[in-house]
């Protein structure tokens, strides 16, 4: 058969075609039609049905990882010391013997060990005069992980003794080493000094092969530096896993720093002057410091690793060093000698000892540091990581120990307080202070140091210690550093400023899959072992794939491109090796997928690497430095154990190596092929040698690849081994390894049949033949690869072809399986599948890009991916299964961007032509193809309906197309809009998540552009070209993004690496995240929940918590070897998708349930903490983290007393008397009798100031009812029934004081009712037949109540306040009941457990002596019992959990509790409380118990019923002080039995009901805690700051039973949300999943605490509302207020729609222009403010048009002319401006009324002849001294003349509410002769003027002065509105009038709408909306 190149052809994502030798098998399934447009080459190529699509699923990877600096030291030899390697001689054919070593005549343990040499050596010790005990001889050998028995380092070791540092013989000094005499320590010291402190140093041991081998604990340092230099000394720790960790101490480091091999601690010596320099130089006067380094702590606690010996030490100048001294005790330096052995302390032993003079402190002569503090008990073993799986490559700042050693100059019995570091501006910018906490021992704080950086590691703490998260990723902590004191005072611990929060979950994402294969080469795919499985690179990270399946596996840890890989013969070790130089090889267990070792190659790039079948050898491949050929042989059989990786041989050649194999017959023995030579190998000693086969003519030839033949017994004789290579040239020679000959060489030739093309038979002989790039044996065929994209199956004697398989690419490697039936093949085109040869199927296992991808995007009804590469495809990607759908090629042009259609089957892609053409998926064609961009395409988007498609070119050019339209026609074209050399990218163009706005970098690179995406108009543009102070030059603009459409963001990333959000309707910079990555972020992205940004920074995807303003730091993760240019989330937004090299996938773990064991902060620990307590903080270290933000604090109170006690001096005697008020009977408004039940003096009860206790006044009961007690007593409570305090007065008679308002959130504060010298008792509303209006709509929520808000999710039933008014409203239609009758405003409601009843309460209004309560029935709305017993506001109601009683709770000038029976609701109890309280609940678990809280107290409360007989006993408790200062303004009972309280100082604390007392308190917010609701195990809290949070309080309960031992690290926050105010109230389902919350703005937000997310439901101006006006079709309406906002409503659900705002001004009045003014897209609002500035915005663009200053004050009223062109303005100071609509030019300002403001104008349209002046307009302008004036105008012709002037008489006195009430005038819109006019005058009535007859035609008297006034156009109903919160309307045709309450202030607002079919009145800021009956 033939072979040969067949162009590709068809549009097809075709298999390889498999072919016997009878015939060929084709296994394609046919291809659909090509994708042609404009006569390029597009294919779209769609799957064959011989490709069965292997899922790509997502196990989590194993490992560690490597992050992006991670450095491994140079001529790091990984070798665990003492774990003898196999000797050289173990390579040698049987028969070698290798002799037994000796060292030092210490025997070395086990026969035929090694030879101490230049390389592998292990350095044993030697006995010695020293105390330690050497290992007798013929010892057996030792543990792996403990390389040297420990019992001869026992009690202690002398380092420089025991290898004689005097002899230098096992040690090495270099530079200026001497040794001088010192006076302190009167002795010989090696001074070590020199200005370069890498060339001055003493090292140990001296090679760096060897080991010290040294297990005890604790290094001993004795040293001192040298004033006023640098000094530095580094330990290289080897751990149990065999990595080697270098511990650098300096005081040339300025911050600590940690990789995953190395830890670097500053050193700061601190000066006697008061300017402390951290780190610099050293002082003069330092003193000999006595370091004491714990190696198993500092690696345990910062690396998390498991510390087995310490391996080096080098000591570097400027110092002078005594010794070093190795143990496993911990020694006290300050004591010494037998005196102190009897102390619970070690003693120093002598020999170590400072001497100290008589008479003197060893403290004040000498430094003590000791690293890490005795006070942190560390865990003996690393904790199991419970956040991060291995396969989560995690980078970010996070809380971390504070890594100083502190040294101490005086005894460790002193405490000390912390320094706070001020960090720098830039720093402070992103990092929080630490607030300073005091600490217990001066070694080091238990409080945890939170310093981060930026792009640094995520620690956890350990309670109190740390670990790190991920292992081999560089990080860097700023503000840690090593201090000691130079004097004599207290020493000073520094801890790190930079606090950076945390969010969860940690990690948030995990790699799921990835779409790629190869990177550096397309050569490595390997079959494991067991056949099951496939391993091959994908750039950095290596891929396991199981066939079967799909599922994948990773290894993570490079950090560049994968240039070789290996698996030894068990499957139990992978090798890999990264491309970057120095080359990195990394060594695998392969089957946990964790990182054995980690070791530099001596070969700069490694190309190759082959395991011995063992896995006891593996050999590399590759160029050094000078590029010479380098081969490289390391012994690797120890690994497994816990040994090190050996360098048995290196060997140069200089012939070309392109394949080398390790032979499986003989570890000793490769072979190697290349450019014209085969050559043998073999390890013999210490050296490689190779000889050169004898390949005689074929020496010119150049060989890829070769393969052992196998003998089907799987153990042949080496003399039997045969060796196969391949050539370029299509030659296979065979040759005979014993003899190094060519047995056998062929040739594959590509021949033809004459007139055609197609292959007939495959033949060797001479000719030009098919390259061959690979080639793989089993025992029974050959599998070959060539470059014409065939995979061919031969025997072994080349006979015939058995099968072949045609690729779309050249074949770059083949593999057969182990058990012979698979054939891998890869392509360089990057594709990989195998061969099936039972069935003969080919199987795809995975396709990929062979060039970076540029951009992506996803598809949501079918779950598609589409990506564009440099390599000119177009691929479609299923996101379930990560296969290839489609494949679009074009040769001519590459593709730029691409993007989906929302709804269609259709993607759009953009070219460098600048075609951006449409693709469809079905047919795999072109659709439409558009050319008007003269540049390649950039950026690409379509708006989420899928209606409009814009796309921009580099040549700045922005265009618009119709996607509604078939044909997708170009709307618009504009010209220098984009930033011309923007890259392309996938956020150069953003579209709102609404679709209404586009956003875009242009036109310059300073600017951000906003336009409106329909109409292209531009709304915004925002100038970000600051100064970078970094880099000099203007920052500039890189990609956008917008959020959320509710939250209305625009994210902006620049290029000095920050990322602004800014208001996407103002500009306005909301916050910053600065520093985000050293890089600029190409690509950004915010999940549609705003909970997750997502950032391309460099080669790593960064995540950002965007709910917390406090700008925590990201969380990264790498893994990408390139950078990164695209990320996004999937349409489900349960995943992410980057983009770079190759396609990753990462899931996004959702928040854990509360029993998850999140990170958290330690507890802060006092001073003077006892014993008992340190031994309970050093039990909890086997906790797991816990969550970081907020901080919770302990409060360990002491245990308290059960009942206060009286004081000395106090009989303890009590007595109340039982009296009750007066009932009166009342009859509601609409018609019902209600009862009407007041115990007034039951109240006023005195409280006996002398006792703890609280009277009670009770209601009368008989005692001969029967006795039923509710709970018993237990005899804990104090019985206070039937007592009053002796002595003590009625404090209602006495003229007590009012009590001060605390300070504190929760009191109620009432609107301002405005309550006129006329009283509106009388008035009442009119029958329901008969009255002509019906209240429809409320607009606003009462956000200064309390609670006032409830829902119950299980019915539906949703209500809250607004005014006097309780409005149900049904959540699905938006439809509203309202529930009129209270006399002042509602201050809470209370909703029944059984959700039948309603309660709601008001304030004391001017008409009534007591607050009102009424008892609603919520099925039929109508009000059943109505009662009252409090004089003051009701701050709370609360049913109890049997709804048998209600209490009520009396604010704080009435400080009263009351209890009522539910079933008549009558009075049941009553007390007043000496102080006010804020708070009352009953226990949902017991209904006879209820506790409420106020200043600095808990209240229980014990209810005993005897028959009608109430008894309470009372328990009052202090808040413990460590609790903090402030009151309990909040409170809730949790699972039995405890309670939650909340203080204004932002704790919670927790009480245990049962036992009285207060054991855990934490920090839950910055503001009071106004709002407490929780479940079993979690607990929502709201706060002054606006802050809602979810906590997590499981495991509260069992805290519970460690009393003061309890610590609150067990709680941490789940989620948070920051609203718009104050939370004032809350309801929730049972599960505390979702509810509503209500804020002091005025809002009530819908929760979801699974979505993460805040949806407003009700919301109105949070002041007071100053205009309403009506859109021409009536369809929208506009409100203005003092908010500075205006807003635009539909009219018919009254939804806000469109708001515009102004920061800092009042909007003080609005029109609307008319009809006749434009088109209705034309329509615009004009909006005066207080400034005096007139601005025009657009409704349709949603966009300020104009902004104009007619005038110097604020403006006061505004109106258009009846064409739209003009607009008169008045002002308060009289001055009316006339300016014009469009250009904003005043061109008239008539000053008649200058110094009253004008109140009114209104314009009309009339014909002015019958009045004697000409013009098309008649207005009018009322000012505030009763002057009005009439004007007619035609402003075309700049023509206005005085029609009338009017002047109304007023008496000196008149005032409402202690102002003028309002000159208001109008034009009756049925008769246009006639103006209407109130105002103040002698008489309270509405005058009507005829202009024609110049005379009072009518007066219509009013009860009040009239505030607002408003003429219906057509049923001749005239509206009024009063101060005294009355709404009038009178029918003027009969002179009829009704009136309305409902209102709760001044009605100063009435306007009709122009059908007059509704009326709105305003009072304050609430809105109602009347429904005008007809009439």
């Amino acid at each position: 058969m033939t072979a040969e190149v067949a162009p590709l052809s068809g549009s097809r994502c075709q298999a390889p075609r498999c072919m016997s030798r009878a015939g060929r098998a084709d296994a394609k399934a046919g291809s659909s039609s090509g994708a042609m447009a404009r006569g390029s080459a597009r294919r779209a190529r769609v799957p064959g049905s011989g490709v069965p699509g292997s899922r790509v699923g997502g196990r989590g990877a194993q490992g560690p990882r490597l992050g992006p600096e991670a450095r491994v030291p140079a001529r790091a030899e990984y070798r665990l010391p003492g774990a003898h390697p196999r000797a050289p001689g173990a390579w040698l054919p049987s028969g070698a013997r290798t002799r037994p070593a000796r060292l030092a005549g210490v025997g070395v343990a086990g026969e035929g060990a090694e030879s101490p040499g230049p390389t592998g050596s292990c350095l044993v010790p030697e006995a010695g005069p020293s105390s330690a005990v050497a290992p007798a001889r013929g010892a057996g050998p030792p543990d792996a992980r403990r390389p040297l028995p420990a019992a001869w380092q026992h009690p202690f070791l002398n380092v420089f003794r025991h290898f004689r540092v005097d002899e230098w013989k096992r040690s090495a000094k270099q530079g200026d080493v001497a040794v001088v005499t010192d006076k302190t320590l009167k002795g010989a010291v090696y001074r070590i000094r020199g200005s370069v402190s890498a060339a001055n140093y003493i090292q140990l041991p001296k090679n760096s092969t060897q080991s010290l081998g040294l297990t005890g604990r604790y290094l001993y340092v004795l040293f001192r530096p040298l004033p006023n230099k640098h000094f530095v000394i580094h330990l290289d720790v080897s751990t149990e896993d065999n990595q080697v960790i270098r511990v650098s101490f300096s005081n040339l480091f300025k911050e600590f720093k940690s990789t995953a091999t190395r830890l670097q601690f500053p050193f700061v010596l601190e000066a006697r002057t008061p300017q402390r320099d951290l780190v610099g130089l050293v002082p003069h006067g330092a003193r000999w410091t006595f370091l004491q380094l714990d190696l198993q702590d500092i690696l345990l606690v910062y690396l998390n690793r498991r510390y087995g010996h310490l391996k080096s030490v080098r000591l570097c100048a400027s110092l002078l060093v005594r010794n070093l001294y190795t143990s496993d005790l911990c020694f006290e330096p300050a004591i010494s000698g037998a005196p102190w052995a009897k102390l619970p302390v070690t003693p120093m032993p002598r020999e170590m000892a400072f001497p100290v003079p008589k008479g003197e402190s060893w403290h004040d002569r000498y430094v003590h540091v000791r690293f890490p503090s005795d006070s942190l008990k560390v865990p003996s073993k690393p904790m199991e990581k419970s956040g991060s799986p291995p396969e989560a490559v995690l980078l970010g700042p996070g809380p971390h120990p504070l890594p100083c050693p502190v040294a101490s100059s005086k005894p460790v019995r002193f405490s000390v307080s912390p320094v706070v570091q001020t960090p720098s501006p830039t720093a402070q910018s992103s990092q929080a202070p630490l607030a300073p906490r005091p600490f217990p021992e001066v070694s080091l704080s238990q409080e945890r140091s939170e310093a981060s950086n930026a792009d640094g590691p995520r620690f956890h703490s350990l309670e109190p210690w740390a670990r790190v998260k991920a292992s081999d990723v560089h990080t860097a902590a700023a503000g840690t550093h090593v201090l000691t004191h130079e004097s004599t005072e207290v020493p000073v611990a520094f801890e790190d400023a930079g606090s950076c929060k945390r969010f969860l979950p940690d990690p948030i994402l995990r790699l799921k899959g990835v779409i790629g294969f190869g990177g550096h080469s397309t050569r490595q795919a390997l079959w494991t072992p067991d056949g099951t499985a496939v391993v091959y690179p994908c750039h950095a990270v290596i891929v396991v794939l199981l066939v079967d399946t799909g599922e994948q596996r990773f290894f993570l840890g490079h950090t560049d491109k994968v240039s070789a890989l290996a698996l030894d013969g068990s499957g139990s070790l992978l090798a890999s090796a990264q491309a970057r130089t120095p080359s990195v090889i990394r060594l695998w267990d392969f089957q946990t997928g964790r990182c054995l070792c980690v070791f530099q190659s001596p070969v700069h790039v490694v190309c190759s690497l082959s395991f011995s079948d063992s896995g006891a050898l593996l050999c590399g491949v590759g160029k050094d430095r000078h590029g010479r050929t380098m081969v490289v042989a390391w012994g690797t059989g120890q690994v497994g154990l816990g040994g090190e990786v050996v360098v048995l041989a290196k060997a140069h050649t200089d012939f070309d190596v392109q394949a080398f194999r390790v032979t499986f017959f003989d570890e000793t023995r490769m072979a190697s092929c290349g450019q014209g030579s085969v050559r043998l190998w073999r390890l013999r000693g210490r050296a490689l040698r190779s000889c050169p086969v004898d390949l005689g003519e074929h020496h010119v030839l150049q060989f890829t690849d070769l393969a052992f033949k196998q003998a089907r017994d799987g153990c042949p004789e080496p003399s039997a081994a045969m060796l196969f290579v391949c050539s370029r040239s299509g030659h296979i020679l065979e040759i005979d390894c014993q003899c190094m000959v060519v047995r056998h060489a062929r040739r594959l030739l590509p021949t033809q049949t004459l007139g055609g093309p197609h292959p007939q038979k495959q033949t060797f002989s001479t000719g030009p033949g098919i390259a061959i790039s690979s080639l793989s044996l089993s025992p029974a065929m050959c599998a070959v690869g060539s470059a014409d994209g065939y995979l061919r199956l031969w025997p072994l004697d080349f006979s015939s072809v058995l099968l072949e398989a045609e690729h779309e690419g050249p074949v770059s490697s083949v593999c057969v399986s182990p058990d012979g039936l698979r054939v891998l093949s890869a392509t360089s085109s990057g594709h990989l599948g195998f061969l099936d040869t039972p069935s003969r199927v080919y199987h795809m296992l995975a396709r990929s890009h062979t060039a970076p991808v540029l951009a992506l995007a996803t598809e949501q009804r079918r779950g598609q991916l589409a990506t564009v590469s440099q390599d000119r495809t177009v691929r479609i990607w299923d996101l379930a299964t990560l296969q290839q759908l489609y494949d679009f090629t074009s040769s001519e042009e590459a593709p730029c961007t691409v993007t989906f259609h929302p709804t269609r089957p259709i993607f759009f892609c953009g070219f460098s032509s600048g075609a951006v053409r449409s693709f469809s998926l079905e047919a795999a064609e072109v659709l439409v193809e558009h050319t008007c961009h003269q540049g390649a395409i950039t950026g690409l988007t379509a708006t989420p309906d899928g209606r409009l498609l814009f796309s921009s070119c580099s040549r700045g050019s922005l265009a618009q197309y119709n996607c509604a339209d078939p044909q997708w026609h170009v709307l618009r074209v504009a010209a220098d809009m984009v930033w011309p050399d923007a890259p392309a990218s996938p956020s150069t163009l953003a579209v709102s998540r609404d679709g209404r706005l586009l956003a875009f970098v242009g036109p310059s690179r300073h600017t951000v552009t906003v336009m409106g995406s329909a109409s292209l108009d531009e709304l915004l543009r925002v100038d970000i070209g600051t100064l970078d102070l970094a880099s000099g030059r203007l920052d500039s603009a890189m990609a956008v993004c917008f959020g959320p459409a509710a939250l209305g963001h625009l994210l902006v990333s620049t290029s000095s690496n920050r990322v602004m959000v800014l208001d996407a309707a103002s500009g306005r910079i909301i916050r910053e995240l600065p520093g985000v990555h050293p890089e600029p972020c190409s690509s950004l992205m915010l999940s549609e929940d705003a909970r997750f940004l997502l950032m391309a920074a460099g080669r790593a995807v960064k995540v950002w918590d965007y709910t917390t303003q406090a700008n925590p730091g990201p969380q990264v993760y790498i893994g990408h070897s390139e950078p990164v240019q695209a990320v996004t989330f999937s349409p489900d937004q349960q995943q992410v998708l980057s983009a770079g090299d190759a396609i990753f996938l990462w899931d996004i773990l959702a928040t854990t349930e509360s029993d998850q064991r999140f990170p958290g902060p330690s507890p802060a620990c006092e001073a003077g903490l006892g014993t008992g307590q340190l031994e309970d903080a050093a039990s909890r270290a086997s906790e797991l983290p816990r969550q970081q933000v907020p901080k919770p604090s302990q409060a360990s109170p002491p245990r308290l007393g059960i009942c206060a006690r009286p004081p000395e001096g106090g009989d303890g005697t009590f007595t109340t008397s039982d009296e009750e008020g007066p009932c009166e009977e009342s009859r509601d408004p609409e018609g019902s009798l209600l009862t009407e039940k007041e115990a007034g003096r039951a109240g006023d009860r005195a409280w006996a100031a002398a006792v703890g206790s609280w009277g009670l006044a009770l209601s009368p009961c008989s005692p001969s009812q029967p006795c039923e007690q509710w709970r018993a007593g237990q005899g804990r409570w104090c019985r206070c029934r039937g007592l009053r305090a002796v002595g003590t007065s009625d404090t209602k008679n006495s003229g007590a004081p009012r009590t001060t308002c605390p300070a504190s959130h929760k009191a109620f504060t009432p609107a301002r009712a405005s309550r006129g010298p006329h009283s509106a008792k009388g008035t009442s509303l009119p029958p329901a037949s008969s009255e002509w209006l019906r209240l429809k709509a409320v607009v606003g929520y009462s956000g200064n109540g309390r609670a006032n808000m409830v829902w119950r999710p299980d019915t539906g039933f949703f209500a809250y306040t607004c005014g006097r008014l309780v409005v149900v409203e049904d959540l699905h239609s938006g439809a509203q009941q309202h529930w009129p009758g209270h006399p002042a405003e509602i201050s809470t409601l209370a909703l029944s457990h059984s959700a039948q009843v309603l309660a709601s309460a008001s304030g004391r209004s001017s008409t009534t002596d007591h607050c009102q309560i009424r008892v609603w029935d919520v099925s039929g709305g109508l009000c059943q019992h109505l009662i009252s017993h409090h004089s003051t506001t009701v701050l709370a109601l609360a049913f109890s959990p049997d709804d048998r009683l209600l209490v009520t709770l009396g604010d704080h000038d009435g400080r009263t509790l009351a209890l009522w029976g539910t079933a008549t609701y009558d009075l049941v109890s009553s007390t007043r409380l000496p102080e006010p309280v804020h708070g009352v609940a009953f226990n949902p678990w017991d209904a006879g118990e209820l506790a409420c809280v106020g200043q600095g107290t808990v209240t229980f409360w014990l209810l005993q019923q005897r028959g009608a007989d109430i008894s309470l006993q009372v328990h009052r408790e202090q808040v413990p002080e460590t609790v903090g200062a402030g009151e309990l303004t909040s409170l809730c009972y949790g699972a039995p039995p405890l309670l939650y309280c909340g203080t204004s100082s932002g704790q919670v604390c927790v009480w245990d009901t049962r036992a009285g007392r207060c054991f855990l308190s934490w920090e839950a917010d910055d503001g009071g805690i106004g709002l407490l609701l929780c479940s079993s195990s979690r607990l929502v809290s709201g706060s002054s700051t606006g802050r809602l949070r979810l906590w997590a309080v499981g495991p509260v309960s069992e805290l519970r039973c460690k009393g003061s031992g309890a610590r609150s690290s067990s709680v941490f926050m789940e989620r948070e949300l920051v609203l718009d105010g104050a939370v004032v109230s809350a309801s929730f389902d049972g599960s505390v999943d979702m509810g509503v919350v209500g804020t002091r703005a005025g809002t009530l937000w819908f929760i979801s605490w699974a979505e993460g997310t805040s949806t407003r439901l009700i919301s109105g101006h949070r002041s007071k509302v100053n205009e309403v006006v009506f859109g021409p079709g009536e369809s929208h309406c506009a409100t203005c207020g003092e908010d500075g906002s205006v807003r635009v409503w539909a009219l018919a659900s009254m939804e806000l729609v469109i708001q515009f705002q102004v920061l800092n001004q009042s909007c003080l009045c609005l029109a609307w222009s008319p009809r006749c003014c434009g088109r209705p897209e034309q329509q615009r609002l004009a909006a005066g403010y207080g400034d005096g500035s007139l601005r025009i915005f657009s409704v349709s663009r949603t966009a300020m048009e104009l902004k104009m200053h007619p005038h110097p004050v604020a403006l006061t009223t505004v109106t258009f002319s009846t064409d739209g062109q003009t607009v008169l303005s008045g002002d308060k100071d009289g001055l009316v401006a006339v300016s014009h609509s469009r250009t904003g030019m005043t061109f008239r300002v008539l000053s008649d009324h200058q110094g009253a403001a004008i109140s009114t104008i209104c314009v009309t349209r009339k014909e002015c002849e019958d009045l004697g002046v000409e013009g098309t307009d008649l207005w009018l302008a009322a000012s505030g001294d009763q002057r009005v004036s009439v004007w007619a105008s035609d402003w075309l012709r700049n023509r206005c003349e005085l029609v009338d002037w009017l002047s109304f008489p007023m008496p000196a006195t008149t005032e409402t509410q202690g102002h003028l009430p309002p000159s208001l005038a109008a034009f009756c819109p049925w008769d246009g002769a006639l103006l209407m006019y109130v105002g103040p005058g002698f008489n309270k009535e509405v005058i009507i003027y005829d202009l024609s007859q110049k005379q009072v035609v009518e007066k219509i008297p009013l009860p009040f002065f009239a505030m607002s006034l408003s003429l219906s156009p057509g049923t001749r109903l005239l509206a009024l509105g009063f101060a005294e919160c009355m709404l009038r309307l009178v029918d003027c045709a009969t002179g009829t009038a009704q009136d309305f309450a409902g209102h709760n202030n001044a009605v100063h607002l009435c306007r009709f709408t122009p059908s007059a079919r509704l009326l709105f009145t305003a009072a304050c800021n609430e809105i109602l909306v009347w429904e005008v009956s007809g009439r």
